[in-house]
């Protein structure tokens, strides 16, 4: 079962749902009944996107049109702004393949929204040669309406450094798919997410990373925080085959649920088939310290206050480890926009 097929032959029995073991928290299948007619041509002004300020190269890509390749040529450097726009309520895909030439740069901000219950997918493919960088940030704002799927996939090269932030607010059932081959080789990738999830919201952050050679490294930290009926999902595995000794693998996913009715499902996976291998992960769900919050109230700081600042630093340390100076703060300014209303 794959939403790509079920799109293509308008046949909801295709869409994944619980029975598929890896969309088994975000099922499709039982939410949507009728697929939405496709979407219309949208030609009407959509406004500034979240990092248009920051990005001479913008791309813009509405209702899964206008997805032009993005290619860097060898030893370049690039800043390009990809922003996925849904407008109306239909249904759409959008594929957009990106190459990063041998030894050369991309700053890659991706940016997702929509105006009401489109469903949609974007389907990328990023392919490094051998020295290339890449650091990729994507900031998800759905509209409480929509169902958002995006799939990259990434296959690195020797020497290669992949950086990711995946930043969301969810949607009513939201999907932000990393698939990675990591050859090892001197090779090194960073995975990291945040959600921020209130209301109804459902947002899944899932990555699988495959380390196929010796001497690769991988580095996640994801962190989120749920609250009223929300629900945020966690899946994380890293596959050490074989003959890939030497490698480094850590992942970290860290949760705070802030009501009764919020929900958060992690799964971290590790699958060692070699011997010569560093790896490990960490996982917790919990509440706020309540021993810091009595501190902050007992210090005159009223509760809210003393939640927003106490859940801010919780994220921070995700959101510190973006490398691009200008999206750090635009990451950081929509989060706190979140966390304080």
């Amino acid at each position: 079962m794959s939403l790509t097929t079920a799109i293509r032959d308008r046949d909801v029995a295709e869409l994944p749902g619980k029975r598929d073991e890896d969309w088994r928290w975000t099922d499709l299948r039982g939410l949507i009944r009728k697929l939405p007619p496709p979407s219309e041509p949208f030609t009407a002004e959509v406004g500034a996107g979240p990092f248009d300020a920051l990005a001479s190269d913008r791309r813009l890509i509405v209702n899964g049109r206008g997805a032009d390749p993005i290619e860097i040529a060898r030893g370049k450097t690039a800043l390009v702004a990809a922003r996925f726009v849904s407008r109306g309520a239909g249904v759409h895909v959008a594929r957009l393949n990106i190459i990063v030439g041998p030894d050369a740069r991309l700053t890659l901000l991706e940016s997702y929204e929509s105006d009401g219950a489109s469903l949609s997918q974007a389907a990328i493919t990023i392919t490094l040669y051998p020295g290339a960088r890449i650091e990729r940030l994507v900031l998800a704002q759905d509209h409480a309406e929509a169902v958002s799927v995006s799939q990259a996939q990434v296959s690195l090269a020797a020497r290669t450094h992949f950086a990711q932030t995946v930043v969301t607010s969810g949607a009513r059932r939201q999907r932000l798919e990393t698939r990675v081959q990591h050859p090892g080789a001197g090779a090194e990738l960073r995975l990291d997410g945040v959600y921020l999830l209130a209301d109804k919201r459902h947002s899944d952050q899932t990555t699988v990373v495959t380390h196929a050679g010796p001497d690769g490294v991988t580095v996640q930290l994801a962190k989120g925080v749920v609250r009223d009926q929300a629900r945020g999902i966690f899946q994380g595995r890293i596959v050490v085959e074989e003959g890939a000794d030497r490698t480094d693998a850590r992942m970290g996913h860290h949760a705070l649920v802030l009501s009764d009715r919020a929900e958060v499902d992690a799964k971290p996976e590790l699958e060692i088939y070699a011997d010569d291998v560093a790896c490990a992960h960490g996982n917790t769900v919990g509440a706020l310290d309540e021993d810091a919050l009595f501190y902050a109230r007992q210090r005159g700081m009223p509760e809210a206050e003393a939640r927003a600042l106490l859940t801010e630093a919780f994220i921070g340390e995700v959101v510190d480890r973006i490398g691009h100076e200008g999206a750090r703060e635009v990451v950081r300014a929509w989060a706190a926009e979140r966390l304080w209303d």
